[in-house]
């Protein structure tokens, strides 16, 4: 964030040699946790937004396409997901997504940074929409190696793993969470025809980190679909990976995709059935020399 005469702008780095310029009417909150820099904010063209280290990680006007993205097409391809497990979110969001499916029984968070979750809970009420005090939602601050770890070593199954980090490139937090080591471990949380799903960054700006969590995930799931969605404040076009034990979110029709939200009752915004079939069958951006 830079205080230069005129409005206050914010500078996000797209990649080591692009930037996004954004302007910012008001900070509403400053708070340097022990991990990272948290900031929220209002801006012009994206309403309010969750800054984290100067890269926005949600914002008020466009943060369906990407929460809704990461979360739908892995619980709409389980046909009845009870428990599902989500590592990072820290806005609550994501939360507020799984806990539409009333198949849900027990969905737990886990963020690394409660300063995140606390400023969130204050200042970004249409992000978590009040998924932070539902009964069937367990929240944890944690370091999500070591829960994993520990769930593991409890036994705990999970039907959806959701990994909603900061990018493996901007943040020295999450590196470890995306190697194909913690992706096995991701792996062996899961029931037999369980399904995970990460953000990967961007296939255009940053291809090896992007195509060192796809060779993650490949080496532990025999199912796996990429896919992507553009986000307006971040940018660029924000990848995701999904890996499936059984189910393929490839095969199901627009229209059986329609029937599942319907039969449970899901409200969206952006993901529909077309917008599904859409997602899976759009190439990745990559760079073309």
């Amino acid at each position: 964030m830079k205080k230069v005469p005129g409005p206050i702008v914010l500078v996000e780095p797209l990649s080591g040699n692009t930037s996004l310029l954004i302007k910012v009417n008001e900070v509403l909150a400053v708070r340097r946790s022990r991990y990272q820099e948290i900031m929220v904010v209002e801006t012009e063209d994206y309403g309010r937004a969750l800054i984290l280290d100067d890269y926005i990680q949600s914002s008020y006007y466009d943060e369906a396409f990407y929460h809704e993205s990461l979360v739908h097409p892995a619980m709409v391809t389980h046909p009845a997901p009870r428990d599902v497990l989500i590592l990072g979110g820290g806005e609550g969001a994501t939360l507020r997504e799984v806990l539409k499916h009333p198949t849900v029984e027990k969905a737990v968070m886990v963020d690394i940074d409660g300063d995140v979750v606390e400023l969130s809970k204050r200042f970004l009420p249409q992000m978590h929409q009040g998924a932070f005090d539902s009964p069937r939602a367990e929240v944890v601050i944690e370091d999500g190696f070591v829960y994993v770890k520990r769930a593991l070593e409890e036994g705990r199954k999970f039907d959806v793993v959701i990994m909603d980090l900061t990018d493996p490139y901007s943040s020295e937090i999450a590196k470890q969470l995306y190697t194909a080591e913690f992706i096995n471990q991701i792996m062996k949380l899961l029931r037999g025809d369980g399904i995970m799903v990460t953000q990967a960054g961007n296939s255009f700006y940053f291809p090896e980190a992007y195509d060192m969590v796809l060779s993650a995930v490949k080496a532990n799931f025999p199912v796996v679909a990429e896919y992507n969605v553009w986000i307006p404040s971040f940018g660029y076009a924000v990848n995701y990976i999904l890996g499936s034990l059984k189910y393929d979110p490839r095969a199901l029709p627009a229209e059986e995709v329609d029937k599942r939200l319907a039969d449970r009752g899901v409200k969206t915004r952006f993901y529909t059935g077309r917008a599904h079939v859409a997602l899976m069958n759009m190439p990745m951006y990559r760079r073309l020399r």
